[in-house]
């Protein structure tokens, strides 16, 4: 049997669940405060969810926490999402990010989403691009010296 979804996002948490106090009091204790939307998950998902909350939010990942921060800054603009929005710019900030560097990251989302609408739209063949950007990171690669 496959293990369930909670239980890989976790690590193998799900089944040994925190109550909602003992969830609580750890989110009081590194946070400050309970945040209100945890609220409104299920009792018996709530520690699975506050893990990987606050694994991927405050744990060491692969991605610096300011970078990290800037990409959820243009994941939550291109949303739209006031919320996300709100939580991933004051983090990036905490973490060092300066609002160039904020303004950069939903300017480069736009960016981003602009070119993939016109390609998607426009129907334009995927594997003709794929062989494009191949060719590119080649020449950019012999060009910016980063070739082996």
């Amino acid at each position: 049997m496959l293990p369930h979804r909670y239980e890989i996002a976790t690590g193998g948490r799900y089944g040994h669940d925190m109550a909602r106090e003992a969830v609580e009091r750890e989110m009081e204790e590194l946070l400050g405060t309970v945040l209100s939307v945890f609220d409104r998950v299920p009792e018996e998902l709530v520690d699975a969810e506050w893990q990987r909350f606050k694994r991927a939010q405050f744990g060491e990942t692969l991605i610096p926490n300011r970078c990290k921060e800037l990409i959820g800054v243009a994941v939550a603009a291109v949303l739209r999402c006031p919320y996300g929005l709100r939580l991933h710019t004051e983090l990036a900030r905490l973490h060092g990010a300066t609002d160039a560097e904020v303004a950069e990251a939903v300017h480069y989302a736009g960016l981003v989403v602009g070119w993939s609408t016109q390609m998607t739209g426009l129907g334009l063949d995927l594997a003709d691009f794929a062989a494009e950007v191949d060719a590119t990171v080649r020449h950019l690669a012999r060009t910016m010296g980063l070739a082996e």
